[in-house]
């Protein structure tokens, strides 16, 4: 089964690292995403710009809207993903739990929907 595990960060929580933590932290989750990627468990991963540069696309009728910035009102943003294969749930939240930024935010852990199944329903 394919996992979603979305990074979630609060950017005060961040910034309130001391000096040179943030790189520490990075350099430990890019040493374990090599070592999911090399045993096969990690099919990619990607971090997000900072939330001020996104724009949120909203249509409602006939009205196209973007606005700055992502939507939710939130102090935790959406900062990066990793998609991962894992046999069941309870590998996945275990897979997640080895990343260093629940310290700071959170991981959204979610099951892929398999898009064959989808399409073959809906005959697309």
């Amino acid at each position: 089964m394919r996992f979603m595990l979305l990074i979630y960060t609060d950017e005060n929580l961040l910034n309130a690292l001391p000096a040179g933590e943030y790189d520490r932290l990075m350099r430990e989750c890019l040493q374990h995403a090599d070592e999911l990627r090399a045993a096969g468990k990690l099919i990619d991963s990607q971090q997000l710009e900072l939330a001020d540069s996104a724009r949120s696309l909203r249509q409602r009728g006939e009205k196209v809207s973007v606005l700055d910035g992502p939507f939710a009102e939130t102090k935790e943003l959406l900062a990066g993903f990793n998609l991962i294969e894992a046999a069941d749930m309870d590998e996945a939240l275990r897979i997640a739990a080895e990343f260093p930024w629940t310290r700071t935010g959170s991981i959204e852990v979610r099951p892929v929907r398999d898009l064959g199944v989808v399409r073959r329903r809906v005959s697309a």
